[in-house]
């Protein structure tokens, strides 16, 4: 659900019913964030209309494209090896195109294309419109490349497809790029400048998906809270604005509220957000509307004011945690979830202890925990020596892992005996005579099938728990279906 990485489904091939007139078959895989399935969906769209079905086998593909993620360097190889499969089924299929979409095709355009050979055609995360156009060119023996960022692309008027969808929960792109420069993040530099999309464009997409029966949707972006609709442009540009625009212009509260009001029985989640620009009117918004869950997903990176600072982080220690204060006042049964960092450049042993103790102030519901891994092109990478050795990196992720357990471990405990609202999603991963959801504040909820079915809202009593799962019994339908 977050903008960060979703393990289970890294390379998914993405289908969608066949069209009669379509001859063509494309292969599409997926990796990194829901930023990246969701644009997977957008590119889908586009060629759909292009006379484009998707495939799930590779050996049957015309076009074979992998979206791509720069976010750590264990992302880079797994597609690396991706692309040499691809090769080796396109010298029994030569006219088989292969290409490489998003954060990754952007940094390594030349090095794709030029160097190695091994695509032919690169395409940026702002260029997807214009892949008809790439594929005539790689269809007439010539390479393609767009990865031009651009300041206005928000694709809010293209309808994407949903993809291996279950037909109950669906996200839904809000911005695209990111303003905070984050010393070690590409995001800046490959998805570019913060811009958002056309409330109305959002209201439609989203009344378009209940139409069709969605329960639920994720409003989505690098940081939503930075959300700012005035009438087009980049969000850094709102200054030179006029004061109409200004006093007309929409922020994330704003549209949170819109979309709350709109469809008062779909449920409304949102990531990611941030914590300099998270406001108390959004949280506000939280508390006053039953259907948007209480759930904020609050990356920290560290719990060391030093290590914020070279990580370039607008907010320190002391303002996360009134930040959270606040929020836990507002919404008293409200979960919060982190990114953490270890081993981040300069990272000392008492840094370290920082992000321990912060995580027990806290006592996070879950995390997205990795070891810091040097992105080339940022600012870290530029300025930073990578010294913190990797065994050091291991030991204090593992640390970390090991607190964040015990924590969602208690705040599974605090569920007993509590009776929550239940969305159903499909079959328990563990027992085809469960079904398995999420509540409000986004566990997931395990409890037998009975006469319930996927999309149903569930009032569920909680009988037991893993640090991972609540374990319960159904006790009827809620009052949202």
């Amino acid at each position: 659900m977050e903008k960060t990485i979703d393990e289970s489904v890294q390379g998914t091939a993405l289908t969608l019913k066949e069209k009669e007139n379509s001859s063509r078959k494309l292969y599409i895989e997926s990796y990194g964030c829901a930023m990246n399935f969701s644009d997977s969906e957008i590119v889908a769209s586009i060629l759909s209309e292009e006379g484009f079905n998707t495939t799930q086998e590779l050996e049957e593909a015309d076009l074979v494209l992998v979206n791509t993620c720069s976010i750590r360097e264990k992302a880079e190889l797994t597609i690396r090896k991706r692309l040499e499969k691809f090769n080796a089924v396109k010298r029994h299929r030569p006219h088989m195109k292969v290409g490489v979409l998003g954060c990754m095709a952007e940094r390594l355009k030349s090095k794709l294309l030029e160097e190695e050979k091994i695509v032919d055609m690169v395409v940026g995360p702002d260029a997807y419109k214009d892949l008809p156009n790439l594929i005539k060119e790689v269809d007439s023996g010539r390479d393609a490349v767009n990865v031009i960022l651009s300041k206005e692309e928000t694709y809010g008027d293209i309808s994407p497809v949903r993809l291996n969808s279950n037909g109950v929960t669906a996200f839904v792109s809000i911005t695209r790029g990111c303003d905070n420069m984050c010393t070690f993040c590409v995001v800046p530099f490959t998805r570019g400048r913060e811009r958002s999309r056309d409330p109305q464009s959002i209201l439609e997409e989203v009344t378009n998906l209940v139409n069709k029966g969605y329960k639920e949707v994720t409003l989505l972006g690098q940081n939503v809270d930075s959300y700012l609709w005035y009438g087009g442009g980049l969000k850094k540009d709102f200054k030179k604005a006029s004061e109409i625009q200004k006093a007309t212009s929409v922020n994330f509260a704003n549209l949170l509220e819109m979309v709350a009001q709109a469809h008062p029985k779909l449920r409304i989640r949102f990531s990611t957000s941030n914590p300099q620009d998270m406001t108390l009117d959004v949280v506000r918004v939280v508390a006053k509307y039953e259907n948007v869950c209480n759930y904020i997903h609050l990356p920290v990176q560290s719990g060391s004011n030093r290590i914020l600072k070279e990580m370039n982080r607008q907010h320190t220690r002391e303002e996360y945690l009134e930040l959270v204060k606040n929020i836990m006042e507002i919404i008293p049964d409200c979960a919060i979830s982190q990114d953490m960092i270890a081993g981040f450049p300069t990272e000392t042993e008492e840094d370290h202890l920082d992000t321990l103790s912060l995580m027990r102030e806290v006592k996070y519901e879950f995390g997205y925990m990795y070891a810091y891994s040097e992105r080339p092109g940022t600012a870290a990478a530029k300025n930073l020596e990578d010294d913190v050795p990797e065994e050091t990196k291991k030991r204090r992720l593992a640390e970390i892992i090991a607190l964040q357990r015990e924590h969602s471990h208690y705040r599974s405990k605090q569920q007993l005996g509590k009776t929550v609202e239940v969305l159903i999603e499909g079959t328990s991963k563990k027992s085809e005579l469960d079904w398995m959801g999420r509540n409000s504040q986004s566990s997931v909820v395990v409890f037998p099938k009975e006469n319930y079915k996927v999309g149903d809202f569930v009032n569920v009593k909680i009988t037991d728990c893993t640090s991972g799962t609540l374990l319960g019994v159904p006790v009827g339908y809620s009052h949202n279906n």
